[in-house]
């Protein structure tokens, strides 16, 4: 599964490791993504969706259902 957001194809950036004695090598900065139920066309889905996207308002999440058991004494 690919690390970008759904919302705003936020990916991965790359850079360098840089030590002490300035050896240099390759690494990826990964975005902070979150699997989030999210209304997407009326439907609850699951999507990877970054917390910036989050706090902004962007994703509306699905409220879960949970049904009461109702007890049948009388």
């Amino acid at each position: 599964m690919a690390r970008v957001c759904t919302m705003c194809d936020k990916g991965p950036t790359t850079g360098n490791h840089v030590s002490h004695a300035n050896n240099r090598r390759k690494r990826r900065w990964y975005p902070n993504l979150q699997t989030v139920r999210v209304l997407v066309d009326g439907a609850p889905r699951r999507v990877r969706v970054c917390t910036k996207c989050m706090k902004s308002g962007k994703v509306v999440k699905a409220v879960k259902v949970v049904l009461a058991e109702v007890s049948a004494t009388s």
